[in-house]
């Protein structure tokens, strides 16, 4: 993985601009994570950096956009990136010690922010836990794994425990 160190001792003290727009930042990750995951529109992370006394801010965007497999039916879902974030990061106290969920790494004593893994965390918040080809999908049939996006199929159709069947006809009775 390519790596994109910012030093926080050398950033001036208005902060600084950094645009990371090499794929790699993110094909490597999804490589090595094995994610079904496919570039579709190049991605691209600006991130204005500002040096504080104990740490630095990350304010930024991502925009851009990839295909991975739907939830319920694992066809094509497209997934657009246009997120905004503010991150804080501390400095911790020693080189040797690394706090939990930090981007920040020692290089000859010197605080370095790894813009890369800000990068892929951001990437991997934009996404959504449950991805959808589209809202109304109908997922695959449990029996025979067919689209019902497609066509209905063929199945028979559970009626449930028979032991209920009392209640549902006093439902339908109802209705």
């Amino acid at each position: 993985m390519s790596k994109n160190l910012v030093s926080i001792n050398d950033l001036p003290p208005a902060g600084k601009e950094f645009v990371l727009d090499d794929q790699q930042i993110w094909l490597d990750p999804i490589r090595e994570f094995k994610m079904d995951c496919r570039i579709t529109e190049p991605l691209k992370m600006k991130a204005f950096v500002q040096a504080t006394d104990e740490g630095c801010v990350v304010r930024g965007e991502l925009t851009g956009a990839v295909v991975v497999p739907c939830n319920r039916c694992a066809e094509n879902a497209p997934v657009a990136f246009d997120s905004k974030f503010d991150e804080y990061e501390e400095i911790p106290a020693s080189p040797k010690q690394r706090l939990e969920d930090s981007h920040i790494v020692f290089d000859h004593n010197a605080p370095m922010l790894n813009l890369d893994e800000v990068a892929w965390e951001q990437l991997m918040l934009a996404m959504p836990p449950n991805p959808l080809c589209r809202d109304d999908c109908k997922g695959l049939c449990p029996d025979c794994g067919s689209n019902l996006n497609i066509a209905a199929c063929e199945c028979s159709k559970d009626e449930g425990d028979p032991r209920m069947r009392i209640f549902r006809e006093m439902a339908a009775e109802k209705k």
